[in-house]
């Protein structure tokens, strides 16, 4: 079929693996036999992608979501600066390219687990069945990441616009490789998420990082609505919810109001932020129905740090003042020095959760209720969302944006921002409404604040073709045979 050297992804995963039963195979070779064997290497796998990220730091960069302040910019690493400014090439030779280096390691072993485990010794059918359920949904997962990377959005002409190589194989003898299309890619997640589906627990006792049915169900309606196929995208939402309500202990929407009252989880607010923030603590997965984080903290050590990032003045202009999300914001630059200008950061997130995160499910929901011409059923769930928000007194959607389809849609992409802002879920918004007839030409653009004041300031546009990333060096340079984005 297609061109990728196996040799860099081998390398990757031997490079990043943890301590644990790898540790005694020949150099170059994974060995596992037993079932049990299998689940210990996906377990293993999932779990470094969920710390690490695969990537999203790229995209917190890169929302309209987020402005930047010069005083920590001018001293950030290369990558960060060409990400915020748009730049063609985020990496130069010898980077650490965040966005696929571990999930290309994880690849290989989903991969393996996939053509492998059948023939594993010690385990049931049953286990054999829902461990390679689990890894084509994990495989799913990532490409849905390379597909907004480095594909165009999803179009009229998606059958033509070129992605990401599907890897199917676990060799480091595999044969040559061509970029497949963006469809091509679609296509190949919803089989992998169909077939999974099935073969998942309805509630995995392992963890959140672990897949479970009403995860997979909540990922296939997102790449559905994201190719345009709202009926199937509403019934996978519809199914994930279904699932949920079966589960002894699902994921719920924290209650805002009751959590930042006097005794709640985020009370008191330090210096750090709301006191047991899920920001701060990557174990807390109480609203995730899979769970993948990112750090998103300062100085992010050997990749793109954010310490010069704050809330964008169109992004804040969003916020009614109630709304209890603002709380995780503070007028403070990394490590507590005050931002004498006021500007705001996020300074209780250094985790940022992106697996399928509820209410994330709810507003998707709601979109491909609202595109449908469902409006009540869509209200409904940004409300419900807005409830566990701010007082129910401010919660409900305008009655004027509830009456008109377009109003309401472009409100839940605005809700999507107040939710997620700086969290890097503003960036894949942006490249939907950048083809979505309904909105028709948006321009984007990033400030960065060269002092104090809010007029000496230079400001970066985002060029249509920086919707879509350019490969980075290290897979061009090993398979030359590609033809790069523009």
């Amino acid at each position: 079929m297609q061109s990728m050297s196996f040799c860099l992804i081998l390398m990757l995963w031997m490079a990043g693996c943890k301590k644990n039963f790898l540790d005694v195979i020949p150099k170059g070779r994974q060995v596992a036999v037993t079932t049990k064997d299998y689940d210990l290497l996906l377990n293993s796998s999932m779990q470094y992608v969920y710390q690490g990220g695969g990537g999203w730091q790229a995209l917190a960069l890169m929302g309209d979501d987020v402005a930047a302040e010069d005083s920590y910019f001018s001293a950030a690493v290369p990558s960060a600066q060409n990400a915020f400014r748009w730049d063609n090439d985020l990496y130069v030779p010898g980077d650490f390219i965040s966005e696929v280096t571990l999930s290309l390691q994880n690849l290989y072993t989903v991969n393996k687990v996939i053509r492998e485990v059948a023939e594993s010794t010690g385990g049931s059918e049953q286990e054999k069945r829902a461990l390679i359920a689990e890894a084509r949904a994990q495989r799913a997962w990532m490409y849905f990441t390379y597909v907004n990377y480095y594909g165009k959005p999803y179009t009229t002409t998606a059958a033509e616009d070129p992605s990401f190589p599907i890897i199917k194989t676990a060799d480091v003898n595999a044969g040559n490789y061509t970029r497949n299309s963006v469809k091509e890619v679609y296509d190949f997640m919803i089989e992998d998420l169909t077939a999974a589906i099935g073969d998942l627990p309805l509630e995995n006792m392992i963890g959140a990082t672990r897949w479970n049915r009403a995860g997979a169900e909540g990922v296939l309606g997102k790449i559905y609505l994201f190719s345009g196929r709202n009926k199937e995208a509403l019934d996978m939402f519809n199914a994930a919810f279904n699932d949920l309500a079966r589960q002894n202990t699902p994921a719920r929407l924290y209650n805002y109001n009751d959590e930042f009252a006097a005794g709640g989880k985020f009370d008191p607010i330090t210096p750090d932020g709301p006191t047991n923030s899920p920001g701060l603590n990557y174990n807390d997965n109480t609203e995730s129905l899979v769970a993948r984080s990112f750090y998103n903290g300062p100085n992010n050590g050997n990749t793109l740090g954010n310490d010069f990032i704050i809330l964008s003045e169109n992004a804040r202009a969003l916020f009614l003042a109630s709304d209890l999300r603002l709380k995780f914001y503070a007028a403070q630059f990394a490590y507590q020095v005050p931002n004498p200008s006021g500007r705001l950061s996020k300074y209780s997130e250094q985790f940022v959760k992106f697996g399928m995160q509820l209410p994330e499910l709810y507003l998707l929901r709601a979109e491909a209720n609202a595109r449908l011409n469902n409006l009540a059923d869509a209200r409904t769930d940004i409300e419900t969302l807005r409830n566990n928000r701010m007082p129910s007194t401010d919660a409900a959607v305008p009655a004027a944006v509830y009456a008109d389809r377009k109003k309401l849609i472009q409100y839940i992409f605005d809700e999507r921002t107040r939710e997620f802002a700086v969290e890097g879920y503003r960036w894949l918004d942006m490249r939907r409404l950048s083809v979505d007839s309904l909105f028709g030409t948006t321009n984007y653009s990033h400030t960065l604040y060269l002092d104090d004041t809010y007029t000496n300031i230079k400001v970066f546009s985002l060029r249509p073709d920086r919707l879509t990333l350019r490969l980075p060096y290290s897979i061009m340079n090993d398979n030359p045979q590609f033809k790069n984005n523009p």
